[in-house]
């Protein structure tokens, strides 16, 4: 029997990440940011919180963005298979879910601006992920590790990229 039980592999976050699949969210991500910003419906706020909440719990597994993007939109695409480490695209997910979780409560306590304010930044990152595939969580994961605040075995591939390359060789099918 595994030491894994089915609740840890239920809340378990997908390492390696997809790079395209995580590009393809971050722009759902812009997407209902920016309805947002021209409608000001508080119900996008409570789907963009439960987006990042979902993501940072169980990866895409019972995010309606995710599921979509991993199952139907991704495999549709002639896009290939990019693999990234799962950790730093987890924590930007909770950066995600502070930006968004942070504008639905100060809605909720009466503030015009301050979501407003805090969504325009939510798509600030997320643009730059989904249009440059610039992570601005994961490079702030990498300077968490490299001062410490992350401790190294919570992302070793990202501690040591030979790791990464000896498996996106693998997976071309070329030799080491």
């Amino acid at each position: 029997m595994s030491a894994m039980t089915t609740r840890d592999r239920f809340f378990s976050f997908p390492n390696p990440v997809n790079e395209v699949s995580a590009r393809l969210v971050a722009t759902g991500v812009v997407a209902q940011a920016g309805l947002y910003l021209v409608t000001r419906w508080p119900v996008l706020l409570v789907t963009l919180a439960y987006g990042f909440l979902a993501r940072v719990l169980t990866g895409p597994k019972l995010s309606p963005l995710g599921q979509f993007v991993t199952r139907v939109l991704t495999p549709r695409l002639p896009f290939a298979e990019k693999l990234t480490p799962g950790p730093p695209k987890r924590f930007a997910q909770a950066m995600g879910l502070a930006f968004s979780g942070t504008a639905l409560l100060s809605w909720a306590l009466g503030s015009a601006l301050i979501p407003v304010l805090v969504i325009s930044a939510l798509i600030f990152a997320a643009s730059l992920e989904a249009f440059a595939g610039y992570c601005l969580g994961c490079k702030i994961f990498g300077l968490l590790m490299r001062a410490g605040i992350i401790p190294s075995d919570v992302c070793e591939e990202c501690n040591d990229l030979s790791l990464r390359w000896d498996r996106q060789r693998a997976s071309a099918g070329t030799p080491a």
